[in-house]
């Protein structure tokens, strides 16, 4: 007689976390369009049907690992945050960020998944929203509402063009492009 292994307890919570995080790899390295079930459960290691138990529909858990992506990016705004109100010159402090941000292009490449993505699918939209809305509102306090809008679709642009051409960035050029977009509209801390 053969002795029998213990079951194991599941852990919905930790599962449907493990997934999640699954869900953003798997985007990162292939795209919305890509990700499956199966490449998910694959990642994280488990049974394809815990990710149909957990996740019915493939939205769902392309919707989980964006929201996954959308927590670690909060966190990240949160330091940005703490950096740039201690920061002497905003500009500089901004490019030091952007050159920190494109070390890790896997991470890059699956927040502006998130914008494709959102693109399609307007259930995804309050999460890319979200997303959206986390530096602007930092930025926001120094140099204004259309400034803070502008330096950000600045970046946007030059991560993206990065991320595309596979190039590293230009940090001088960057801050200079910061500094012109700032010195026009300058903006002092606690004013309306």
């Amino acid at each position: 007689m053969t002795a029998r292994r213990p079951q194991r307890a599941r852990d919905p919570e930790a599962r449907r976390a493990a997934l999640a995080s699954a869900a953003m790899e798997v985007i990162a390295e292939c795209g919305v369009g890509r990700t499956t079930h199966r490449a998910v459960a694959a990642r994280a290691g488990l049974p394809l049907g815990a990710t149909t138990y957990y996740f019915p529909t493939l939205d769902d858990l392309i919707a989980a690992g964006l929201r996954h992506a959308l927590d670690t990016m909060r966190a990240d705004m949160q330091a940005w945050d703490v950096r740039l109100r201690a920061a002497p010159d905003m500009p500089e402090a901004l490019t030091t960020l952007v050159q920190e941000y494109l070390t890790d292009r896997r991470q890059v490449r699956l927040e502006y998944e998130l914008f494709v993505a959102a693109a399609r699918d307007t259930t995804l939209r309050p999460i890319a929203e979200a997303w959206m809305a986390g530096l602007p509102a930092i930025v926001e306090d120094t140099y204004g509402h259309e400034a803070a809008h502008d330096i950000c679709a600045l970046l946007d642009g030059v991560i993206l063009q990065a991320m595309v051409t596979g190039s590293e960035l230009d940090a001088p050029r960057l801050t200079a492009a910061l500094r012109k977009l700032t010195s026009s509209r300058p903006f002092v801390r606690g004013t309306p």
